[in-house]
């Protein structure tokens, strides 16, 4: 495997960085959800990449949408007195991000564009203290979800796509590191000691090696000497190399899906809105997950291990459209129910039968659970992985009393399930069934 990032494997006191524990509140927490949230969500179109399309690639049909819908010559610093945050209620966000099941949520403190999300005192003019909202937006998040009792996740760039700095530094080919310096070490360390978040997650790390981000040395402080050091999770994109190798869980790449268990904690990243992170005021409901989808998505994640992390981009103003919180809500329903099969849950010797990706299994303590996404047509359920007993005993989460079931005659269980009304529609998506005495 790469070792470029060679820091990260011998950190301080000669253990390395990648051989502390994780806190166990990661792994528990199992749904979080992710906000993209910032300058970019002033033109709302294309992507929350939209000033890279713009001034970076110079996309023709970027450059076509600033100059039908914007005065000439505007830049994309003439975005960010648009950022109002006017109507950005962080207790409303609480309330619907702990409705939605969610036990953690990260925001994005400063994307690629550069635009803080606080008021960092690095970042003159380009912070939401002195533009747009006039308000500390990480903070303002921040308070409310601690009141919510939801862990606060901190998304962070490491790269500005336009930071003269930046460029200087790439220039030299990151031999100089006046940017990390001067910019990204100060603003993470504001952050940690500012806001005391649960969570780190970096990103924008591509470009650059370990020995340039000097996140070794962030990373060692985090761990050993920062008012967070016992409960703080990170993830993989530190450097250019360590995504999927080094960190505190694995992202890997953005909507990451394993085919086998893998060995370290991961987290899958998905958006509601399939082609963007950033809010797009043209979506169409075409191109967003339905609530089957994204509860097969935190199944199948969970099965295999992971975290599940649902992003939702808000406008502009502050408001997370109702499209996306009846997505949310749908899941927290689904939760509701069968929440049990999910939070503090393990996977289990087998993630899924082997003759259909319909049903994944996970358990906790000696219970096994079977989440099956489509309801057989003869209301007969054939598992054939567990080993039954004579002490088997089988119940639906959100049913009332035991569900009869008989050995199958090869292997595994048949298990007669409640019997459903006849509907012309399909009915929601994914039930479990608890398995108590089973092998």
């Amino acid at each position: 495997r790469p070792r470029a990032c060679s820091g990260c494997t011998g950190g301080p006191g000669g253990e390395g960085l990648d051989a502390r524990p994780l806190p166990a509140w990661f792994d528990q927490a199992k749904v979080g959800v992710f906000v993209h949230w910032g300058v970019f969500s002033v033109p709302a179109w294309g992507s929350e990449w939209f000033w890279w399309h713009w001034r970076g690639e110079h996309r023709p049909d970027y450059e076509r949408f600033v100059q039908h819908r914007f005065p000439p010559d505007t830049t994309y610093a003439d975005f960010a007195p648009h950022f109002t945050a006017h109507d950005f209620q962080p207790r409303e966000w609480a309330q619907l991000f702990r409705r939605a099941g969610a036990r953690y949520v990260v925001l994005t403190t400063k994307h690629h564009e550069g635009f803080t999300n606080w008021g960092s005192s690095v970042s003159w003019n380009w912070n939401s203290l002195d533009m747009g909202p006039h308000r500390d937006l990480v903070g303002e998040l921040g308070q409310a979800l601690r009141e919510s009792n939801i862990r606060y996740g901190l998304y962070h760039s490491l790269l500005e796509w336009f930071n003269p700095l930046y460029l200087a530094d790439k220039e030299s080919d990151f031999k100089t590191q006046n940017f990390v310096l001067k910019k990204t070490m100060p603003e993470l360390y504001d952050l940690v000691l500012k806001y005391k978040p649960d969570l780190i997650w970096s990103d924008g790390d591509w470009e650059a090696p370990e020995s340039y981000w000097n996140s070794t040395s962030f990373l060692a402080w985090l761990y050993n000497d920062s008012p967070v050091k016992d409960t703080v999770v990170v993830n993989d994109r530190w450097c250019n190399n360590c995504s999927c190798h080094h960190g505190g869980f694995y992202n890997c790449a953005d909507k990451y899906k394993p085919g086998t268990l893998p060995t370290h904690k991961w987290e899958m990243c998905s958006s509601i809105d399939k082609l963007s992170w950033g809010y797009r005021s043209n979506m169409d409901i075409a191109e967003l997950m339905d609530e089957a989808s994204i509860i097969e998505e935190l199944v199948q994640t969970v099965s295999f291990g992971g975290n599940y992390l649902l992003n939702v981009g808000p406008t502009k103003e502050g408001v997370i459209v109702p499209i996306f919180q009846e997505r949310l809500l749908a899941l927290g329903r689904w939760l509701d129910t069968n929440g049990e099969a999910i939070y503090e849950s393990k996977p289990w010797r087998v993630q899924m039968e082997n003759s259909t990706d319909t049903v994944w299994y996970t358990s906790k303590g000696p219970a096994v659970y079977a989440i099956f996404l489509i309801w057989p047509q003869d209301n007969v359920l054939k598992l054939s992985s567990p080993t039954s007993s004579p002490a088997t005993q089988v119940t639906m989460l959100g049913f009332a009393g035991t569900l009869k079931w008989q050995k199958s005659p090869g292997k595994g269980l048949l298990i007669t399930l409640p019997y459903m009304l006849p509907s012309p529609l399909p009915p929601q998506s994914g039930w479990t069934v608890k398995l108590e005495g089973v092998e």
